[in-house]
């Protein structure tokens, strides 16, 4: 038997997962525990999660994998502030301190993560393997083309290859700064959303735009190839630099400064939105068009934060050669750490594919009866406690009668989507439903969308597609025949919806809710969106449902085998705040010394960093200038359309000690 820890952590979406004898016993974000939404620090309590769902202690784990290559970033990073000196100095002396307190160390964190329980070497895999690996391993396919896309790994932001069996080979790959995962993200930072966390609001608002600036992107940003491979213009961007998107020529060609987050979104922010959509899907669909060319295999699994633009998905299902895509449940960073250890299981310890099943995406906690009860009677809420069929019924009930509820079951779902356990359900055909979410429920934007949870059987009758989406991977468009009107809380501005269908086996409980609900409606299909409001994680625990339960308009809660109606509740106290327990003089005199000695402290680190970078790293950067200056390409713009092609070819498959390398 062999159990393997995976870890992603330290930049944003932290999350561990467990593999035992290649079967993903138990994910999680670290979010869903401390409740700070796309938490990056390291993951105490999904660990302890994952070791207490198997019953395991840390001694029990064989092996410990980190999901990326530590060095290999630090040496992106270093470099990009060489290349680029003088400018950027605020940005070395943000990240380069960080780094060298503790991004170096990874192994020496993750030992007292461990408790220094863990005795053997921590392995290392690369961010897009790690990509890779979650991708193709958790797919239903023996043999499938691979893509990942992301903003960056170490170096690698785009790659492709094949995964056959027990091995994944990416084949090429694109370098930062060329990324396509930052190119979007500068985009949604210039519309005002915050990047790493705003892309599905600018992807949301692109059907209220038209891309009128598509084309200005691709004559100024981007030199996009035949092959898809592609290289950015730096001049427009200042990621490598500062610590921020966009440039000033950015702002020059785009008809003024970047949007102040939450002011009015204006008809500019709708059109850039469209156009960088329709540049998104134009890239994609030229990768994936050349990587059948190259492997001419029908399946293809897709990976990366990039694999989270479901419309882009969508496009590519519908224009591309592949007959089959999958897009697994967490493709961004948090399942890197699934992907990390599977990439052990299969590709260092050989052991075979097989023909197994996709991994269920329900690999969170779950809470007893008895939990439940506890923390229901801890607030004082009023409930029904129900049988199965029973609660259903009055789910389906409530739900025919216009009202929103709750609904929590089971194991939380794993990843940054509601599949269904940690869900909010409503009735999709009120003309009012979607702005009653948005303002009364979920406290966010008017513009944005919602998903419909339809019952498999019934997809192809009312969306054109006949491609399965139980993760909610794909947009479709409704059939030509069905009026928007009919369904207006799942249907977006330009007749689209990212669909998830539901077969019995996907999820009984749910099933059998959206059954009920047809055969009292003849609606096979329900709003679904995540049990959250904006700003915080999805709800893990029986505590976070009551709570949110509690402080937004829900009608209704489906908890378990309990079931709740909000004009049944007591008033809702969230409790007081822990009182701070009192410092002892110890802890006294060492905060005391903290504080006195800080300006010291500063003032050195600040000097020595001022010192090392116009001593060190502005002199070779001079060097560097001055070497490649009369070689200095031109701009994109300028650039003679010509048949070339950026892509770089990997090194063959490494050695299995690889993974004893941070490098």
């Amino acid at each position: 038997m062999s159990v393997i820890l995976g870890i992603s952590a330290f930049y944003h979406d932290s999350a561990a997962a467990l593999v035992v004898d290649g079967v993903v016993v138990a994910a999680a974000q670290e979010e869903r525990f401390t409740r700070k939404k796309h938490d990056s620090n390291f993951p105490h309590q999904a660990i302890a999660f994952c070791l207490a769902q198997a019953g395991r202690e840390i001694e029990d784990l064989d092996h410990v994998v980190f999901y990326e290559k530590p060095f290999l970033k630090f040496e992106r990073i270093l470099e990009t502030h060489l290349a680029h000196a003088p400018r950027g100095l605020s940005s070395f002396m943000t990240s380069i301190p960080i780094w060298l307190r503790s991004k170096l160390y990874i192994s020496r964190i993750i030992t007292q993560g461990l408790k220094g329980r863990y005795k053997k070497r921590i392995l290392f895999v690369e961010h897009h393997q790690s990509h890779a690996a979650s991708a193709f391993f958790q797919s239903p396919f023996s043999e499938a083309a691979i893509l990942t896309v992301d903003g960056a790994g170490e170096w690698t932001t785009t790659a492709i290859g094949i995964g056959c069996d027990s091995k994944i080979q990416l084949q090429h790959e694109l370098h930062f700064p060329d990324s396509l995962g930052l190119l979007y993200s500068a985009f949604t930072y210039f519309c005002g959303f915050r990047i790493n966390s705003g892309e599905g609001k600018l992807m949301g608002l692109a059907p209220l735009g038209t891309p009128v600036y598509a084309e200005a992107i691709l004559e100024n940003l981007i030199d996009l190839q035949a092959d898809g491979s592609f290289q950015l213009d730096q001049q427009f961007f200042d990621y490598c630099t500062g610590r921020k998107m966009t440039s000033a020529k950015f702002d020059q060609l785009f008809d003024g400064p970047p949007r102040s987050p939450e002011s009015a979104i204006t008809q500019r922010e709708k059109n850039l939105a469209a156009s960088i959509q329709f540049v998104i899907e134009s890239v994609l669909l030229k990768i994936v068009n050349h990587l059948y060319q190259l492997t001419q295999c029908d399946q293809l699994c897709i990976a990366g934060g990039v694999a989270l633009n479901c419309v882009a998905n969508g496009k590519l299902l519908r224009k591309s050669p592949f007959k089959n895509i999958w897009v697994n449940a967490a493709p961004g960073d948090a399942g890197g750490a699934i992907g990390a250890a599977l990439f052990i299981w299969h590709q260092i310890l050989d052991h075979p594919k097989g023909n197994s099943v996709a991994n269920s995406p329900f690999l969170g906690p779950e809470y007893s009866d008895t939990q439940i009860r506890n923390v229901l009677r801890g607030y004082n809420a009023n409930f029904q406690e129900l049988p199965s069929a029973e609660l259903t019924a009055a789910a389906a009930d409530d739900l025919a009668s216009e009202k929103i509820i709750g609904w929590f079951q089971n194991r939380m779902e794993f990843g940054p989507r509601a599949l269904g356990n940690r869900s909010i359900l409503a009735d999709p055909r009120p003309q009012t439903v979607q702005d009653e979410l948005n303002r009364k429920v979920k406290f966010r934007e008017p513009f944005r969308p919602f998903a419909p949870v339809i019952l498999k059987e019934e997809t192809e009758n009312w969306f054109s597609t006949s491609h399965s989406s139980p993760l909610m991977s794909f947009a479709a468009f409704l059939r030509p025949e069905v009026p928007a009107t009919k369904f207006p809380g799942i249907t977006h501005v330009d007749r689209s919806a990212r669909i998830q269908t539901i077969a019995p086996p996907d999820n009984p409980p749910l099933y059998r809710l959206l059954n009920q609900f047809r055969n009292q409606t003849e609606c096979p299909m329900l709003v679904n969106t995540s049990f959250n409001v904006r700003g915080e994680p999805i709800v893990c625990s029986p505590d976070d449902a009551y709570r949110c339960f509690m402080k937004t308009n829900l009608d209704a809660l489906a908890i378990g085998n309990f079931y709740l109606r909000k004009e049944d509740q007591p008033n809702f106290n969230p409790g007081t705040a822990p009182q701070k327990q009192p410092k002892n003089w110890r802890n006294r005199v060492s905060t005391t010394w903290q504080l006195l000695t800080f300006p010291i402290r500063w003032a050195v680190s600040k000097t020595a960093l001022l010192l090392v970078y116009y001593l060190c790293v502005f002199p070779i950067s001079v060097l560097i200038y001055r070497l490649k200056i009369k070689n200095k390409p031109a701009p994109v713009s300028q650039i003679a359309k010509k048949t070339i092609s950026y892509w770089r070819p990997r090194n063959a498959t490494p050695e299995k000690t690889s993974c004893f390398r941070q490098y």
